[in-house]
């Protein structure tokens, strides 16, 4: 098996946000909805010092409410609609993008961990980029 680590963080983190593992990008992260997997499927990355905690939730609620303040202004200016309307439309969205948010938050987080080396995890990325101690930028690249 040849193991396609990610380049860059990005790509680490879109496989993440895909619920995927962030090693290899295949094998499923989570065994239901917000608990991971002890180890990948498929690569066998070890998932279990992954410590997202309530980081994802707060991801989603910033979101949410980033994105629900624009629609919350309009429909108050556009439509004059009363109270009970409004709850009746902002409630219903705004728990189900809470919902829909938190497993790819979740997700993300825990693929930030993996590519920074946190809580456990091992840095498994190409550091090729940085020179050495002691050495310049130039005796790096040769």
């Amino acid at each position: 098996m040849s193991l396609a680590l990610p380049a860059a963080y990005s790509q680490a983190a879109l496989r993440g946000l895909r619920c995927r593992c962030p090693r290899c990008g295949e094998g499923r992260l989570f065994r239901t909805w917000l608990k991971p997997l002890e180890r990948c499927p498929v690569c066998t990355l070890d998932l279990t010092p992954q410590r997202a905690d309530d980081f994802p939730a707060y991801i989603a609620m910033i979101v949410t409410g980033h994105l629900m303040a624009p629609l919350i202004i309009a429909l108050s200016k556009d439509f004059h609609l009363g109270p009970a309307a409004m709850f009746a439309i902002l409630i219903p969205l705004a728990v189900a993008m809470m919902i829909g948010m938190l497993q790819p938050a979740k997700g993300a987080v825990i693929a930030t961990q993996w590519w920074f080396g946190m809580h456990g995890f091992r840095k498994e990325r190409a550091l090729a980029a940085e020179p050495e101690p002691g050495e310049s930028g130039e005796a790096a690249r040769k």
